[in-house]
């Protein structure tokens, strides 16, 4: 039997914050970081991990980048707000409850102000949250580096890209290996 915080399939799903391209130039890893986010949807596509994706006021700060865009399914539409917690627009809180999942893969910006309070909101409700530290950024490496020791504080799991989608598999006799493995690499 996994540990309870070993990634499940069946369990997981991954949540996008706020990764929109008025952020393009004023985020250095923007462009890096935001590759690796499409790859992550991409993959968990391929295992039907369901992809949930918020925008902050997108009519001031734009949509999501499009490098992430063009790999979502097509029935994965943004969920517009304006509270920095995505747990505060109602319209995410019931896309997540259709979900069914609790073990919520958290990635996006920014670190210190939206993934953060997010976090803290979905560890509250009872959410196992697994924070994808190289999918996660902010403006400033400072903020970033405090915000992963604060929601670690409260609970959220550390992981990484590869971490989760090695934990999603379980097995390198998985259906989807090969097809994830050349992702990665």
């Amino acid at each position: 039997m996994p540990h309870e915080n070993m990634l499940h399939q069946g369990r997981a799903a991954l949540l996008i914050i706020d990764m929109q391209e008025a952020f393009r130039t004023s985020i250095s890893d923007f462009a890096e970081t935001s590759a690796r986010i499409a790859l992550v949807a991409h993959a968990v596509t391929l295992l039907d991990v369901p992809v949930l994706v918020t925008e902050q006021y997108p009519k001031g700060l734009g949509h999501t980048a499009g490098e992430i865009s063009a790999v979502l399914p097509a029935t994965v539409q943004p969920i517009e707000k304006t509270s920095f917690s995505s747990v505060g627009a109602s319209e995410f809180v019931t896309k997540l409850e259709q979900t069914a999942r609790r073990q919520i893969l958290v990635c996006g910006i920014e670190a210190h102000i939206c993934v953060n309070q997010t976090t803290h909101d979905l560890l509250a409700l009872g959410f196992q949250v697994h924070l994808l530290t190289d999918c996660i950024t902010a403006r400033q490496e400072s903020n970033k580096s405090i915000a992963f020791a604060k929601m670690q504080a409260s609970g959220a799991l550390l992981s990484t890209t590869e971490m989760a989608l090695f934990e999603l598999m379980r097995d390198s006799g998985h259906k989807q290996f090969r097809t994830i493995q050349k992702l990665i690499r």
